[in-house]
Parts: C-alpha cells; sequence; structure tokens
C-alpha cells in the first residue's frame, strides 16, 4: 500500500492540521505494516501556480495516480483552501487522467482510491452555524474528489481560534477520530 500524505499548512509544527494528518497516517500504517508513505509539504515546498509550462509536468498526477490512500492536511484560510493545495489540485484534475466527459456528464476516473482530509478551522461552519454560508473548503474538496471519483472522508477540528481550551478540545476529538479511520 502507498500512502500519499500532504500537508499544506504555513503554522509548522503548530498546524492543527498538520497534527491531524500525522496522526491519521500513524494509524494507517499501524494497520498496514510496511506501507510506503510518500510525503509531500505544499508550504515549505510549494508548486508553483499553474501554466502551460507547469503542466506538462506530471510528476505530481504520477504520485496521486500511483497513491492507494492520500492523506491531506487542510487549514481553511479565509474561508477556503490555502493556495499552496489549490496547485496541487490544479495538477492532478486532468482530462482523459483523473476524469473524462461523456455525453451524459463528466465521469471520474480515480474511482478505488481513499482520501482522508484533515480539517482545521478557527470557527464554526457547520450547518446552523451563522458562518455557514463562508465554509468553501469542505464543500471544494468534496465537490472536485467527487468529481474524479472519490467520496472523501473527513476529520475536522473546529473551533480552534475560539479558546486555548476549544482549540485542545477539537484537537483530542479530531485525533480521537483518526483511529476510527484506520479500521
Amino acid at each position: 500500500m502507498t500512502i500519499l500524505h500532504l500537508d499544506a499548512s504555513i503554522n509548522g509544527e503548530n498546524s492543527a492540521s498538520r497534527a491531524i494528518s500525522r496522526s491519521i497516517v500513524e494509524q494507517l500504517k499501524a494497520g498496514q505494516w510496511g506501507a510506503n508513505v510518500i510525503y509531500r509539504d505544499l508550504a515549505s515546498d510549494p508548486l508553483p501556480h499553474l501554466t502551460l509550462d507547469a503542466f506538462a509536468n506530471t510528476e505530481v498526477l504520477d504520485e496521486f495516480l500511483a497513491a492507494d490512500t492520500i492523506v491531506i492536511g487542510a487549514p481553511m484560510y479565509n474561508f477556503t483552501l490555502p493556495t499552496q493545495l489549490k496547485a496541487w489540485i490544479d495538477r492532478i484534475i486532468v482530462a482523459g487522467k483523473t476524469f473524462q466527459y461523456t455525453a451524459s456528464g463528466p465521469e471520474g476516473l480515480a474511482k478505488g482510491k481513499r482520501v482522508i482530509i484533515a480539517l482545521a478551522r478557527g470557527g464554526f461552519y457547520h450547518e446552523s452555524s451563522p458562518a455557514s454560508s463562508l465554509e468553501h473548503l469542505e464543500t471544494y474538496l468534496r465537490g472536485v474528489f467527487n468529481f474524479i471519483g472519490i467520496e472523501p472522508e473527513f476529520v475536522a477540528a473546529d473551533g480552534l481560534a475560539i479558546s486555548p481550551e476549544q482549540r485542545e478540545s477539537s484537537l483530542s476529538q479530531a485525533k480521537g477520530e483518526t483511529l476510527r479511520l484506520a479500521a
């Protein structure tokens, strides 16, 4: 089994999404002896924004296609994903490789992969929250991966900026959820 582990937070070791994604990978490795992990830090080694020349480079797409499981640490910045993660996504959403257009609409070609996304958000964005209309991280990532044939799984730590106690509680709950995902 090959695990592709991506982190996009600029917060280094203070990052909640990194802590959760690391926990997910550790749990997956414990359950899959001999798993091969490929790590890509999109913040410390960012991909350039997409250009025609950059689009021709298939290294990122090849990594994605070769992976059985993809674990992504995805913090919410200004109600959506970091541009570093968007640059990666721009390289894996490729017609003829991960999706195709058909007479009945688009068809995902990346079926069979497992995608687990560790979300970290400073506030609360659930359906009944006042800020729910500003949640464009989980909805975007769900839509992108559904488009290529994958139903992503999410582990979320919310309310991280509310208070130190709320941060600790949310992180503890999210890390506990990683045990379920590895089963």
